[in-house]
């Protein structure tokens, strides 16, 4: 296979999710409609939280960011695949190929913090209620949404340092539609075990303990929830965090899911998918599935619609 100095490279080139030429137009619409639900159904979310003094919780407060960077990660790679399609010209430049891995790392992990964050704020409401409004003050809000900027920080930090260590690639295709940092990981031809030790292990550490963060804390909450005794207690305290629980099946089981099956019988055609999921699939449900399963959105959007 043909090496590349990195001296030489300019420009690396994506796979399209379809060369026949009459599903461009379908591709086209299909994502621009995907991006603009997105767009428009968390930008209400956050509307709906900085219009109504009664959202003005930490819930709600880790909702809307949520929100934001769910929009921030579809518009780091989703419109540029949207100009790929219009344009029949799938390429990006290698600085801008940093820039875009750097934003994707970024709001990925800001998601995945977020989701740990939200259900320690669902474990203190529930299993700790007289103790919420000192333990989540919004000083601590503000402190824990600054700790999950600086980590995201500095996964993104970290990743770009492996990536400029990487000298020649084996080829400027790239398996997908956007720079993942596995597919820079994969492309270069130098030594990359230790590199590659090191990211899979950052990646575990920034999974595996958010993961178990959210399962601790909906262990605690459901059991808090069986003891309350009447029936009607245990239904409101569940609603309250429905949603959570919802979106954060929707954000693991997706990833997770989609994952594996890649892992078992991989194909390129199967990475991106799953990357789809994480980057438009999962931000465009979001917004429905608060909106839908939550009374304060639900009626706060009415009032903003009368």
């Amino acid at each position: 296979m043909e090496t590349h100095n990195l001296t030489y490279i300019s420009e690396f080139h994506f796979m399209g999710f379809s060369e026949d030429p009459d599903l461009q137009p379908v591709l086209f619409g299909l994502f621009l409609t995907m991006y603009l639900v997105t767009v428009l159904g968390n930008l209400l979310i956050i509307l709906a939280v900085s219009s109504d003094a009664h959202l003005h919780t930490p819930m709600y407060f880790f909702l809307s960011s949520l929100s934001l960077v769910d929009i921030c990660l579809t518009s780091t790679m989703v419109p540029k695949m949207i100009m790929d399609i219009l344009t029949h010209r799938r390429v990006i430049s290698y600085v801008g190929c940093l820039t875009q891995m750097s934003f994707f790392i970024i709001f990925v992990s800001m998601d995945d913090m977020l989701l740990t964050v939200m259900a320690y704020d669902r474990f203190v409401a529930i299993c700790r209620p007289l103790r919420y409004a000192v333990t989540m003050n919004p000083r601590i809000c503000v402190l824990l949404l600054l700790v999950c900027v600086f980590i995201s920080l500095l996964d993104s930090l970290l990743h770009n340092l492996i990536a400029l260590q990487f000298t020649c690639f084996k080829t400027v295709e790239i398996a997908n539609f956007f720079c993942h940092p596995t597919q820079l990981l994969n492309l270069s031809c130098s030594d990359t075990l230790i590199k590659t030790l090191v990211t899979y292990f950052v990646g575990v550490i920034l999974g595996f303990f958010p993961i178990l963060g959210i399962l601790f804390s909906y262990c605690k909450i459901v059991s808090s929830i069986l003891k309350i005794p009447a029936s009607g207690g245990r239904y409101k305290a569940f609603s309250t965090c429905s949603s959570h629980l919802s979106v954060v099946c929707l954000f693991y089981g997706n990833g997770i899911g989609v994952y594996l099956a890649s892992a078992v019988s991989y194909s390129p055609r199967k990475g991106m998918v799953a990357s789809l999921m994480y980057t438009l699939v999962t931000p465009m449900l979001n917004p429905f599935i608060y909106s839908l399963r939550n009374r304060d959105i639900t009626n706060t959007l009415k009032r903003l619609h009368s």
